[in-house]
């Protein structure tokens, strides 16, 4: 008979993921090796994700910015160096909180604002194909105005900033304390920008009627999961997009179940067209194929197709 710890439901072995998140790393209690696995496979989190772009954690000193933000004596955030894959092998340097640090004011700021906090947990990895494809596509970028919505650590928007020649990029996000790492990042890496105008922005999807701006091409990865949000994305969409033929909205986003469906349904009641394409870059595609058939199924277990192969989703007026 299978003991009580094989059995544990996923909705058990997310809260033990929230509390190892929420506990100071000193009090955590041993974890029993099985259920360490299990909790493993069903978070959707992963270290290294698809791995487009390099990476590797900077060692800051106690009293450097970065470092000096502690709790109970441990550091919460960390620097990460990003390397380019780009003639120079350019590199930008983003702070962001160490992984399994949330606080419970966290999520008070979510009640407070409307908000999830997925932004502050870790670089996802739509985010990381997404900050590739517009490395693949940075031609379309060129002299135009861009904004990436639901930012998290902005990833994308700032390689769109670094090596396309983009005359402005806005990264914005709903969460002020996301919003607070963005402008830290802006600041440390602005000699990598050249000429291109880099702002960040608190953007609350509700907030349409209060944007006078318009963007030629929109971005933004892994959004869709909410379902209560889609009407205010689809909105917000709608507002910046500008007037002019060549405008779009690139969205990544994994299936999730129903949820890109349904997103993609409230598109279409707003008037606006979209396609799907599943196969858009052949070493996305690659890595996809290895971690289903078990080539590279040891650095993501919990690897399955609907909820962590981000689709290509293109709006348009």
């Amino acid at each position: 008979m299978e003991s009580s710890r094989t059995k544990e439901k996923a909705s058990s072995l997310r809260w033990q993921i929230l509390r190892h998140a929420l506990l100071p790393r000193n009090s955590h209690p041993k974890p029993h090796e099985e259920s360490e696995t299990r909790i493993k496979r069903i978070s959707r989190r992963t270290t290294h994700g698809f791995n487009l772009i390099h990476c590797h954690e900077v060692k800051v000193n106690a009293d450097d910015e970065c470092g000096s933000n502690t709790r109970n004596g441990s550091t919460m955030d960390m620097r990460v160096c990003y390397t380019l894959p780009v003639p120079g092998s350019q590199q930008l340097f983003l702070t962001q909180r160490v992984e399994n640090h949330a606080q419970l004011s966290d999520f008070e700021i979510c009640n407070r604002y409307n908000i999830d906090n997925t932004g502050l947990v870790c670089n996802w990895p739509s985010e990381d194909v997404l900050a590739h494809f517009c490395l693949s596509q940075a031609d379309i970028f060129r002299s135009k105005k861009v904004i990436e919505l639901g930012s998290g650590y902005g990833l994308a928007g700032f390689v769109i900033a670094a090596v396309t020649e983009a005359s402005e990029v806005v990264i914005s996000d709903g969460n002020p304390q996301v919003v607070y790492y963005t402008q830290r990042n802006i600041e440390a890496n602005s000699r990598a920008f050249g000429d291109t105008v880099v702002k960040s922005m608190r953007l609350h999807w509700d907030q349409e009627d209060n944007i006078a701006d318009t963007f030629d091409i929109i971005v933004a990865s892994d959004c869709t999961f909410f379902k209560d949000f889609h009407g205010g994305l689809v909105r917000i969409v709608k507002r910046l997009l500008s007037k002019s033929a060549s405008s779009e909205a690139i969205f990544l986003s994994p299936k999730r179940g129903n949820s890109l469906d349904l997103f993609l349904g409230v598109v279409e009641e707003n008037g606006l067209n979209f396609s799907v394409t599943e196969k858009y870059d052949t070493e996305v595609w690659k890595r996809h194929e290895g971690f289903l058939n078990g080539e590279n199924r040891d650095s993501w277990p919990s690897y399955e197709k609907d909820h962590c192969y981000p689709l290509l989703i293109r709006i348009t007026l």
